[in-house]
């Protein structure tokens, strides 16, 4: 579609969440030339996030990325609280590639590679024993990926006889684990029978898929052990030869990541919640994790994303992304990847929902051959709405981008008060 972008203005900025792994949704920006751009908010957070800034932007030039994102970075923040900055940013992008017949990745400064590796997210098995971790693992294996993480949670432990010593504090008000400092109420509690199995679902997975398969671990702490238990936990994991262990301690305990980090020969991969190139200059001028692990829809979008990994590699850290998104988020990681010159991999979180690539157009039956997407040279993004597969997967009550003039009034900032 041709455009004359110093004449671009933004009319309208409308959403549509659908269901895939969590709730995802999906951010329109409408211009006045019938150009659009799509963005994502990131899982589990609200569309208002992005609603809310709609008045700042309307009537203003797409193009001018840097400056827009500057008038409406302040109202983002840590995790979720990020996601209507940032699915504003990826729509932008996505809309100035269109309008200058561009792809993506080129408004980063090029690519360094065409084809971005993929490592595959697996659900926690029913029965978590060794037999059923390999049996999720050999099944991503079989997709063609190289690269697979699988998940050692809380609760893990938690139904296993004897992997945990002491009990609960009775009486405590339910909290999400990364609300409480851990090792409060009974302390340490990972027993060597909860360290040993561990190892052993980690001993079982390395043989089942052999040395030419990357592993890594997700949810490994994060709030339910203390960093002396992530230490003792890692440690024995070390003859496995992991890529990563991923977010040992809650994500706002740097000086604690750190300890890990230091303790361990295995890398420490940490930073899906982090906001902004100010919120990850700790972690990595401390090096206190030795792989940023950012999600680009709570960390900035892609510019800021694509600021902040070549922040880390001045510091010899690489990149790992972080992505638990519909396809549209998806596609702005693999542009982004394209980019970094020291990516790890790219993370894909839909790979149980059958119809998940068919939410978009633009994405063949192959997509990822060998475990590796390749990067488009279409326009923006490359990809598209598949209008129907939407419609059929909306979010209960959700509506496809239906009307939100009631958003374009003043939300955040000050009125001007006239004078008498």
């Amino acid at each position: 579609m041709s455009s004359r972008p110093s004449a671009l203005r933004i009319t309208d900025i409308r959403v549509a969440t659908v269901v895939g792994h969590g709730y995802y949704p999906i951010v329109r920006i409408d211009t006045n030339q019938g150009i659009y751009g799509l963005g994502e908010v990131r899982d589990g957070a609200n569309a208002d996030t992005a609603l809310r800034l709609k008045h700042l932007l309307i009537g203003q030039n797409p193009c001018n990325v840097e400056y827009l994102f500057k008038s409406i970075k302040s109202y983002g923040g840590d995790s979720r609280e990020a996601g209507g900055v940032c699915g504003i940013e990826i729509a932008l992008m996505d809309l100035v590639g269109k309008a200058y017949g561009v792809p993506c990745y080129q408004l980063l400064g090029g690519k360094f590679r065409d084809r971005v590796r993929i490592y595959g997210d697996t659900p926690a098995p029913k029965t978590a024993t060794p037999e059923g971790y390999v049996e999720i693992v050999k099944q991503r294996a079989a997709l063609g990926l190289t690269f697979i993480k699988f998940d050692l949670p809380g609760r893990l432990f938690e139904g296993t006889p004897g992997a945990l010593v002491g009990s609960k504090t009775q009486y405590e008000y339910p909290q999400y684990n990364q609300w409480y400092v851990p090792g409060r109420g009974p302390g340490a509690r990972i027993s060597q029978k909860g360290v040993e199995l561990a190892a052993e679902i980690t001993a079982a997975v390395r043989a089942a898929v052999g040395d030419e398969i990357s592993l890594c671990t997700d949810h490994f702490g994060e709030g339910f052990v203390t960093a002396d238990e992530a230490i003792r936990i890692g440690q024995a994991l070390e003859p496995y030869n992991l890529a990563w262990v991923e977010d040992p301690l809650p994500w706002t305990d740097i000086a604690n990541h750190k300890k890990v980090a230091d303790a361990l020969l295995t890398p420490v991969a940490a930073g899906e919640d982090l906001y902004l190139w100010e919120g990850f200059r700790e972690a990595i001028e401390t090096r206190a994790f030795d792989i940023i692990h950012p999600d680009m829809l709570s960390s900035g979008g892609l510019t800021e994303t694509k600021k902040i990994a070549d922040h880390a590699e001045r510091y010899g850290i690489p990149t790992a992304l972080h992505a638990c998104c519909t396809p549209i988020g998806f596609m702005a990681n693999v542009h982004l990847g394209a980019s970094i010159a020291s990516l790890i991999a790219v993370e894909h979180h839909g790979l149980d929902q059958d119809y998940w690539p068919n939410l978009v157009t633009g994405l063949g039956d192959d997509y990822m051959s060998g475990g590796y997407v390749t990067v488009p040279d279409a326009p923006g993004l490359g990809v598209d709405l598949n209008e129907e597969v939407i419609r059929e997967h909306l979010r209960e009550g959700a509506s496809y981008f239906a009307d939100t003039s009631e958003w374009n009034r003043l939300r955040v900032g000050f009125d001007r008060v006239p004078h008498d």
